[in-house]
């Protein structure tokens, strides 16, 4: 028998060996149980601190590569939007106005020695176009004339104009202002394929071309050519029906080199129509990138919900309170 002292009222009292292994007993269970809640509810926060901060670092290092990718795809999209703008004009600071008129005068000494480029500035008729251009043969006389309009329209701009807005007024100066040709130099419906290099609209009104910036030299060049074959020709045809001799095959000339005048501007608008084209492929592949990873950052939020979800189901609530009972 064991004498065993109350902790509270300090009574001592006497038990034997069997009833002190049971208190022992007793009190070594509730001190491991209490050990083992608490380890329990340790390891449950310490694994769920974990989880937390794994996915927290997953959920940085994802929106950081989506961000990132998104940036490189912005930026590869706005490189190409500029390229093609630069495919339609490489002005730096310029108006259209200034852009032509400096591309005239690079060539003017080496292919328009004589000829005529200005600003229109005879407004007595209440309209005047940008620029006239002629060009002269040996005698002094103009054998070719074009009224140039320029037109340039920032992606700001609130209200959109289409070159056909202005077809009505250029063919009045070119008329009030005696040319033979009208062309608009537009940078207008920048995305309609119908103007995406050098287009004839005279089936609208009468000797009007539409051109993007790159072709400015080009119209003049062709059209002039042509004048001059024309004058050539006609020179010939008045030399041969003074001597009277056979104009058959004067006429079957002029058919071919109008034939051949027309295949020209064809070609030249066709390898510009694929340049384009290509261009406008590719931003469009880099849209549907873009796209993509917008759509992943969605799924990826909603990958995180459910993750979360899953993380609360994992916590053994359930069987932390049967210990505890």
């Amino acid at each position: 028998m064991q004498d065993i002292k109350c902790p509270s009222c300090g009574k001592a009292f006497k038990i034997d060996e069997s009833g002190y292994s049971e208190i022992l007993k007793q009190v070594h269970d509730h001190e491991f149980k209490k050990q083992l809640e608490e380890g329990i509810q340790s390891q449950v926060q310490l694994a769920k601190a974990q989880k937390d901060l794994e996915m927290t670092k997953i959920k940085g290092e994802l929106e950081k590569k989506y961000s990132d990718e998104l940036k490189l795809k912005d930026s590869e999209i706005a490189s190409y939007k500029d390229y093609k703008a630069k495919l339609s004009t490489k002005m730096v600071g310029e108006t259209l106005e200034q852009h032509c008129e400096i591309e005239f005068n690079r060539l003017r000494a080496t292919g328009f020695i004589d000829s005529y480029f200005e600003k229109d500035s005879d407004v007595r008729s209440g309209s005047k176009g940008d620029y006239i251009f002629k060009d002269f043969d040996e005698d002094g006389n103009p054998y070719i004339s074009i009224m140039f309009e320029m037109k340039n329209e920032s992606d700001e701009t609130a209200t959109k104009k289409k070159n056909e807005d202005f077809f009505k007024e250029l063919d009045k100066d070119r008329s009030e202002k005696n040319c033979e040709y009208a062309v608009l130099v537009s940078l207008l419906e920048i995305d309609n394929e119908l103007y995406s290099g050098i287009t004839d609209v005279s089936h609208r009104y009468e000797k009007m071309y539409v051109v993007r910036p790159q072709y400015f030299i080009s119209i003049i060049t062709l059209l002039r050519n042509a004048a001059k074959n024309s004058l050539k020709l006609r020179k010939e045809l008045a030399i041969a029906q003074s001597q009277n001799l056979d104009i058959t095959n004067f006429r079957t000339k002029v058919g071919e080199y109008a034939k051949s005048f027309g295949q020209n501007v064809e070609l030249s608008q066709k390898k510009s129509d694929e340049v384009i084209d290509q261009i406008d492929k590719a931003i469009n592949s880099l849209e549907k990138t873009k796209k993509a990873l917008q759509d992943t950052a969605k799924y990826l939020g909603r990958a995180n919900n459910n993750l979360e979800d899953l993380m609360h189901l994992a916590i053994p609530d359930k069987n932390l309170k049967q210990i505890k009972g």
